[in-house]
């Protein structure tokens, strides 16, 4: 029986929040076992862009990014917020590294072909970009990865990539070594029945469920892409995905998808 391996994703309301970050990060330390952390941005990054009078902008969810985005993004992503990670997880006696795609050339990207829109420097990744043989040596040497936003094409460009994608694809390319729980962690305890009921948490949900959640439109608007993705990953081999809240990793209340 492989070992198992959990891989947790936090986006920008975590990161933005010291008190939250320090209590996830705190809720991630206890846990046993090996652990692979990705994070995106936050607001640091759009911050700095509109006070050097350059203005953000997103299509869909997305950024895009132009050669001066890209050099702030690069900055915070692969640069301050990393590395803060790194030093408040040794703070709890995790031995942490923090990694962009390009270090260890642990995630190649593509750029992603302008059609409809031009997203500029976006990195996506094809099956095959992630180095599994140098994640897998760190893992088993006791040392949790933390990957940032940043990837690269092998040429020298780095490029800004979705964290949410980056997260989906190691787990289900470490998905042959390991059993791969994947955990999509923000400020809800999972995927609700009601969206104005908290308390409303879908313990459970097959393929064939989901199906009918989406017939229904109980899940809907920025929830479909995430447990697209989600459902993808366990098609690809990954053991489980869950969705929970950030701060509460270590109790019971979540949701967890299942490929039957």
């Amino acid at each position: 029986m492989s070992e198992v391996l959990k891989i947790f994703k936090i986006g920008g309301g975590i990161i933005d929040d010291a008190p939250q970050l320090g209590k996830f990060l705190a809720e991630l330390s206890r846990l046993d076992g090996r652990k692979v952390l990705v994070h995106g941005g936050g607001k640091g990054a759009s911050q700095m862009l509109s006070d050097l009078g350059i203005e953000p902008r997103m299509v869909q969810g997305r950024r895009i990014t132009d050669a001066a985005t890209l050099d702030i993004v690069t900055m915070f992503y692969a640069g301050k917020t990393n590395k803060q990670l790194v030093a408040l997880l040794q703070q709890h006696g995790v031995n942490a590294l923090g990694l962009s795609g390009a270090d260890g050339n642990t995630i190649r990207a593509i750029k992603r072909p302008v059609k409809d829109i031009d997203y500029g420097f976006v990195g996506d990744l094809p099956e095959g970009s992630v180095n599994t043989g140098l994640v897998e040596q760190l893992l088993e040497a006791g040392i949790t990865p933390v990957f940032c936003a940043i990837t690269h094409d092998g040429q020298g460009q780095l490029l800004n990539t979705n964290a949410d994608t980056i997260a989906s694809r190691l787990a289900t390319a470490l998905a042959g070594r390991y059993q791969v729980e994947l955990h999509f962690c923000f400020e809800k305890d999972g995927v609700l029945a009601d969206i104005n009921d908290d308390s409303s948490v879908i313990p459970q949900i097959t393929p064939a469920q989901y199906a009918q959640l989406k017939a229904n439109g109980v899940v809907a608007a920025g929830m479909l892409p995430k447990l697209d993705n989600a459902f993808a990953a366990l098609d690809a081999g990954v053991e489980k995905v869950i969705i929970e809240n950030a701060l509460k990793i270590n109790e019971p209340v979540k949701t967890v998808l299942c490929r039957s």
